[in-house]
C-alpha cells in the first residue's frame, strides 16, 4: 500500500513537516515522486519511519539513528526485540516514579512517613536503567559484572545530599569542559580542572579508581559512537578533546 505525505502524517501521529525534514536529512525519502509533485511513500519506508519513531521515543538523536538504520548489519527483527525489552523497561521505570509520586502525596498528608532514600528511589533507578542499556554489555565485558553490580548498589545507596551533589558536579564538568574546549588546549589548567572533575564524578559510579581504567574509559569515549554522542553534544570535537586532555591527567 502507498501513501501520500499527508496521509503519512496523519496514520504516524507526525507532522508534514517532519517527514519532509526527515527526507532533507537522507533518514527517510519518499519511494517516488508521482507525476502532479506528491512524495508517495510505500510499505518499506512505512516500516523504516516505524523504526525511526521507535528510536526517537528512546531518546536516540537523528544522526545516530541514521546510522543504525544504514548499516549493512541492521536487523529489523533484532530491533523490534530491542525497542520492545527497552519500552519495558521505561514502563517500570515510569511505574516507579508513580509510585514515588503516590507515596509523596500520601506523605504530605501524613498519612505515611516517607525516608529521604525513597524520596529518589524512582530517580536513581532511572539512572541505572539507562546506563545498563545504553552502555551495560560494553561495561560489563570491560569490568566484569561485579564490579557493575557494585557500581548500581552504590548509586541506590545515594542519600539526597548526594543525588544532588552529582547533579550539580556534572553540570559544571560539562560547562567546564565546554570552556576549556574552546580554549583548544587539553593541556591548559582549565582542561585539567575539567579531568579532576571526570574523576570526581566517575568516584559517584566506580566502586575502585585506577589511572589505567580512566585512560580505557578515555579511549572507549572516542571509539564507541554513543559515548562520543554524548560528549559532542557539548561541542563537535569534545569526545576527543576530553580523550587527550585525560591522558595528560592520567600521566
Amino acid at each position: 500500500m502507498e501513501y501520500t505525505i499527508s496521509r503519512l502524517a496523519e496514520i504516524a501521529g507526525i507532522s508534514t513537516r517532519t517527514l519532509r525534514y526527515y527526507d532533507e536529512f537522507g533518514l527517510l525519502s519518499p519511494a517516488r515522486i508521482s507525476s502532479n509533485g506528491y512524495r508517495i511513500y510505500s510499505q518499506k519506508e512505512v516500516d523504516r519511519l516505524q523504526q525511526i519513531l521507535f528510536y526517537r521515543e528512546l531518546g536516540v538523536p537523528l544522526d545516530e539513528i541514521k546510522k543504525i538504520l544504514s548499516s549493512k548489519d541492521f536487523d529489523r527483527q533484532a530491533a523490534l526485540e530491542s525497542h520492545l525489552s527497552a519500552l519495558r523497561a521505561k514502563r517500570k521505570q515510569l511505574d516507579l516514579l508513580i509510585s514515588n509520586v503516590e507515596k509523596t502525596i500520601k506523605a504530605s498528608r501524613g498519612e505515611i512517613i516517607m525516608s529521604d532514600q525513597e524520596k529518589f528511589e524512582g530517580f536513581i533507578q532511572k539512572l541505572i536503567d539507562d546506563n545498563e542499556r545504553k552502555y551495560g554489555e560494553e561495561a560489563r565485558e570491560k569490568y566484569s559484572n561485579e564490579s557493575v553490580d557494585r557500581s548500581y548498589a552504590k548509586l541506590k545507596s545515594m542519600s539526597k545530599e548526594q543525588y544532588e551533589e552529582l547533579e550539580k558536579l556534572t553540570a559544571e564538568l560539562n560547562e567546564t569542559l565546554k570552556a576549556a574546549f574552546e580554549q583548544g588546549d587539553p593541556g591548559s589548567e582549565l582542561a585539567q580542572k575539567a579531568c579532576e572533575l571526570h574523576k570526581k564524578w566517575l568516584c559517584y559510579f566506580w566502586d575502585d579508581y585506577s589511572k589505567e581504567a580512566h585512560i580505557g574509559l578515555a579511549q572507549m569515549y572516542v571509539d564507541d559512537p554513543r559515548f562520543t554522542a554524548y560528549y559532542d553534544k557539548i561541542a563537535a570535537g569534545c569526545a576527543e578533546f576530553l580523550r587527550d586532555a585525560l591522558l595528560i591527567y592520567c600521566k
